[in-house]
């Protein structure tokens, strides 16, 4: 099966599943800070995303694995409560936006092969990219499933020739 002209190959983040920095540079606490900050019970040995994967200082890391799998297209998850601290439109971090220097628009998406892994139970191995988040900073080392994705980007979809 051939993919039509123009088709492009992508991925996505979630802001709180890989951003970090959960307060940096004047972003305000969103819902799930505030949840998993009261810990307890219902937190899962009361982790939290403040470091996550640390794409928010890591972001160079991230863009080469971008390279690395040949993607077109990358959609990047910005925290609201980075953008709009209070969780109104009453004060805008400038800071969140001189770092970007784009124009900022809302998104929901997710990795089409974490969709996979989560239909057989979601672990901290999903995605792409192993992240060591015993080293703090946060090495991105490749899973066979990134290189397997990279060989079908090169393909345009395309069964690799021997």
């Amino acid at each position: 099966m051939a993919f039509p002209a123009g088709f492009g190959w992508g991925a996505a983040t979630a802001a709180y599943q890989v951003e970090g920095g959960w307060d940096a540079d004047g972003k305000g606490p969103c819902a799930w800070d505030t949840f998993t900050h009261q810990g307890g019970e219902r937190v899962f040995k009361n982790q939290t995303g403040d470091v996550a994967c640390s794409s928010y200082t890591l972001w160079e890391e991230d863009l080469k694995c971008i390279k690395q799998l040949g993607l077109t297209h990358y959609r990047f998850s910005l925290s609201w409560s980075r953008l709009l601290p209070d969780g109104t439109t009453g004060f805008i971090n400038q800071k969140a936006i001189q770092v970007d220097k784009v124009n900022l628009q809302v998104y929901c998406a997710w990795s089409l092969l974490d969709n996979f892994e989560w239909n057989n139970g979601y672990s901290s191995r999903f995605g792409l990219f192993h992240v060591d988040f015993e080293d703090p900073d946060r090495p991105r080392v490749p899973y066979t499933s990134a290189k397997e994705y990279a060989k079908v980007i090169r393909n345009n979809g395309l069964e690799e020739k021997p």
